[in-house]
This record gives structure tokens, C-alpha cells and sequence, in this order.
């Protein structure tokens, strides 16, 4: 199988767009919902069918909890936006938003509604439609959404975690929510007499104790902030956040805090993951030479700790570290031999089992193709690669812990099979399913109405992001991420 064999939407890391960049990695758009609709496309009447067939087969599975029935109707109402020759009128979309709005006013988590809500606004935003729809004329979603923030309460996670994240969940709303304002044009409301949202936003990352996820969600956080030109505020007032998580980082050993994974994971993934990140809000901050040099040689870190990760480990940040060094402007002195680095992490399909759990080897994947994808070298993925895949997740019946969390692995799948154009493989009937098709067979397999799934909703972001590619190449880039300029090192 040959690159011209896959639809794919960029053919190398030059070709990527900045929203791309800065959100670099699907973590953050299956786990948190942030920037999905990445890669937009043409139209395709089939991906649409696909998408509302899923829907068809939750709502028959009796899955109608509010995020599910926010994130259907919002992909409706995305595709009929985007479907050739059909102008729905303002009276038509206003009417089409009431039940949108109300699914997520109806969720009870707060965390969740906001994320539901952030994902609303990103999308009226990238559909390129008035956002008078969302405020004005007695409405102000983004206002509602903002207050809510102030209700999430910490260790509320409930993942192998919990208990130990803190304040990591308020952090990722702050992140979500200034993005969204900033894709709306509102950036202006975080900063007023009444309140300065960025300063407490910050303020929370000392009240996450563990490194890893001060890194992690400080990252982002500190990313969005560089996007939406509130850096002063994270090094100029006598501060600078962006030292302080990375002297937080170095402290892991002695804090003692590490993460818990699904499957045993080495102590350098755990170490690695976090700086990876930071770098690419490094990135970000005009200040990249500072940082790099800030308490140690920050690049020859992260190239020591990927040496010590395992090889199924590197195929999870082999991502990371190439988009990091790409949006450093340091990818030609950091990884001379590029394709080299490329077909090792790629080729480690061969030795994987994706069916072996649902996390280490589940997503890794995901990440080995969209790997191969933005660096141009999708001729190292063949038939047997994606046959592999998308036949994996019957295995996932090994352990009830896997078999909760399959659609975990199902939407990154979903969500990077739809990127290169092989999604159809999920929707037509295959041997490893009794002749059913994947997806059909993954959804009659979670309990009844999901409820002992507790991350189905990923596949909801991986369905409402296939959606949203669907509105082609003119309506790409966000005037937010079009004028941001990265300036490398």
C-alpha cells in the first residue's frame, strides 16, 4: 500500500496547520475534546452516513445520557451546516441550537457541560457562523459556560487516579474555556475590573501536587495563554509559571507523586510525557531559548528520557517529541536522521499486539499512524497494519477492566482511520466480528444505556471531530490560530 492509496490531509510536518501545532496530539482531542475537527475535508455524503449510523446505534443501545444527545445533536446540525447546497437559514439554526443547548445545560457534571460547551463554541467558530447565535439579544452561553467553571470541585476524576489530581480538572476547564472564548473573538472577557481569569487560572497550578500533571494540564494552559497574547501574565508580573513547572518537574523524584497508568509503565514515560508537553508551550512563549537553557539542557533531557522508555512507550511519544522539536524550530540539529527515527517508532506495528489492553498497546496505534501521517511517510503503513487494528477489539475481552474501556482505544481509531481515509474498515462486516461490522459489534457490547463505560464519552469526541472535518479545506484555519506566529528558537 502506497501514500496515494490513503486520503490523507497533509503530506508532512510542513503542511501542518497551527492549530495542529499547538494542539499536537490526539490526547487532547479524544480525552478533553479540545480541537477537534482537525485536517477539514471535502464534504463526504459516506462519512456523514457513518457518523449519524453510530448515533443510530447508541440511541438503539439505550445511550441517551446529556453529553451523548448534545454531541449527536451537534453533529447533525454540523453536517446539514456543511452539506453541499443546503444554506440553513438564522431562524433554521437558532431553532436547530435550542435542543443543543439545552443537552448541555442539562449535564449534571459540571466539568462535562463545560466541556460540551467549549466544543459548542469552537464549532460555531470553525463553521464560521455569528456568534450573535451563542451571545446577544438577551443570550450569553460563553458567560454561562465561564460561571460554571466555578463550580468544579477538585479529585472528582474518576480513573486510576483519582484522588491524586488536585485542581487538574478546573485547570483543563480553564484551558478549554479560554480557547473557546478566543475562537469567538472574547478574549477581552478574561481580563475585566471585576475579575482577572488568567491569574487564577495560574494560581491553580500549584494546587495540582503531582508533576506529571502540573505538566501535563499546565501545558496546555500555558499554550492557550501564548495563542491568546496573555503571556505577560505568565512571565511578566514578577513570575514566570513557565520556570516553575519545569522546576516542579525536576522535583518529581523527591515529591514522590507518580502517576498510575492501566498497564505498568516505565518511571521515565512518566517523566517524559510532561516535559515533552512543556516544550511545546515552550514553543509557544517567544522566550524559547530561555527556557531550554532554564536549570538544565531541556532538549537533551527529553532525548535521554525517550532513550530509556520502552519501544511500545516511544510509539506514544514519538509524537510528542517530533511536534515539540518541529514547533521549535529544532527538528533538523535535534533529529538529522528523521526518517530513520520515523520507520523505527512506525515499524513497531509488527511487534505490537493492539488487542492486548486497551491503553499501552490499545491507543498505541493510533499514535504509530498519525506518526507516519504528519511526517509524510504513510508508505510505511500497509493493509496488514489497519486489518490488524481495526480487527483488535474482540481481544479486549481479556479482562473486564479492558472491556469497560474499550471505547477508549475505539475512538482514537475511529478518529485516526477517519484521518487517513480508512474508516470504512470499522463499517464493513468483517470475519473477526461474526460478520458484523466493528463498530456495530463494540456498541452492542456495552452495557445497557453505557453506564459502566465511563470513557464512552471519547467516542462521542471522535464522532462530533469526524463531523466537523466535514466542513472542507475554505473553512480551515481560525482567524485565532491564522495570525499566531511561531517563532522557534
Amino acid at each position: 500500500m502506497t501514500t496515494a492509496l490513503f486520503r490523507v490531509p497533509v503530506d508532512g510536518l510542513h503542511g501542518l496547520s497551527h492549530e495542529t501545532r499547538v494542539i499536537a496530539t490526539p490526547w487532547s482531542r479524544m480525552v478533553r475534546g479540545t480541537g477537534l475537527g482537525q485536517y477539514p475535508t471535502p464534504y463526504d455524503p459516506e462519512a456523514a452516513a457513518r457518523i449519524r449510523h453510530t448515533f443510530s446505534l447508541l440511541a438503539a443501545k439505550g445511550v441517551d445520557d446529556p453529553y451523548t444527545r448534545f454531541s449527536r445533536l451537534l453533529a447533525d446540525l454540523v453536517l446539514d451546516v456543511t452539506r453541499p447546497g443546503r444554506d440553513l437559514s438564522r431562524t433554521e439554526l437558532e431553532r436547530r441550537l435550542a435542543p443543543v443547548l439545552d443537552a448541555v445545560r442539562a449535564e449534571k457534571n459540571p466539568y462535562f457541560a463545560v466541556m460540551a460547551g467549549c466544543i459548542l463554541m469552537d464549532a460555531v467558530a470553525k463553521l464560521g457562523l455569528d456568534r450573535t447565535l451563542l451571545v446577544g439579544a438577551g443570550r450569553d452561553f460563553p458567560a454561562e459556560i465561564l460561571a460554571l467553571v466555578d463550580t468544579i470541585e477538585p479529585d472528582r476524576i474518576k480513573d486510576e487516579n483519582a484522588g491524586r489530581h488536585g485542581h487538574y480538572e478546573k485547570l483543563s476547564a480553564c484551558s478549554a474555556v479560554f480557547l473557546a472564548l478566543g475562537q469567538l473573538g472574547l478574549r477581552e472577557r478574561l481580563v475585566t475590573n471585576e475579575r482577572n481569569r488568567v491569574r487564577e487560572a495560574l494560581g491553580l497550578l500549584e494546587k495540582i501536587p503531582a508533576p506529571f500533571f502540573r505538566g501535563r494540564g499546565g501545558s496546555m494552559l500555558l499554550s492557550v495563554l501564548f495563542l491568546l497574547g496573555h503571556g505577560r501574565y505568565v512571565n511578566g508580573e514578577g513570575r514566570d509559571f513557565v520556570e516553575e513547572v519545569l522546576d516542579h518537574l525536576d522535583h518529581a523524584d523527591e515529591l514522590n507523586l507518580p502517576p498510575a497508568f492501566p498497564q505498568p509503565m516505565s518511571k521515565s514515560f512518566s517523566r517524559v510525557y510532561p516535559l515533552l508537553t512543556m516544550l511545546n508551550a515552550v514553543a509557544l512563549s517567544g522566550r524559547a531559548e530561555h527556557y531550554l537553557s532554564h536549570g538544565r539542557d531541556r532538549l537533551a533531557e527529553a532525548e535521554e528520557l525517550m532513550g530509556r522508555i520502552t519501544p511500545v512507550e516511544r510509539t506514544h511519544m514519538g509524537l510528542y517529541h517530533l511536534m515539540a522539536l518541529h514547533n521549535l524550530g529544532r527538528l533538523d540539529e535535534r533529529a538529522p536522521h528523521l526518517d530513520a527515527l520515523v520507520e523505527d517508532v512506525v515499524g513497531q506495528w509488527a511487534h505490537i499486539d493492539p488487542g492486548a489492553n486497551y491503553f499501552l498497546n490499545g491507543i498505541a496505534y493510533a499514535y504509530i499512524i498519525q506518526t507516519a501521517m504528519v511526517t509524510g511517510r504513510m508508505d510505511l503503513i500497509g493493509p496488514r497494519t489497519l486489518e490488524r487494528l481495526a480487527d483488535c477489539f474482540p481481544d479486549l475481552d481479556r479482562t473486564d477492566d479492558d472491556r469497560v474501556n474499550r471505547p477508549y482505544p475505539f475512538a482514537y481509531t475511529l478518529n485516526v482511520l477517519g484521518e487517513v481515509g480508512a474508516a470504512h474498515l470499522l463499517f464493513e462486516p468483517r470475519d473477526a466480528y461474526g460478520g458484523s461490522t466493528p463498530v456495530a459489534w463494540v456498541v452492542d457490547r456495552l452495557s445497557d444505556g453505557g453506564r459502566e463505560e465511563h470513557r464512552l464519552y471519547m467516542l462521542n469526541h471522535a464522532l462530533v471531530s469526524y463531523a466537523l472535518r466535514q466542513r472542507g479545506p475554505r473553512r480551515g484555519e481560525t482567524p485565532l490560530f491564522a495570525d499566531f506566529a511561531f517563532r522557534g528558537a
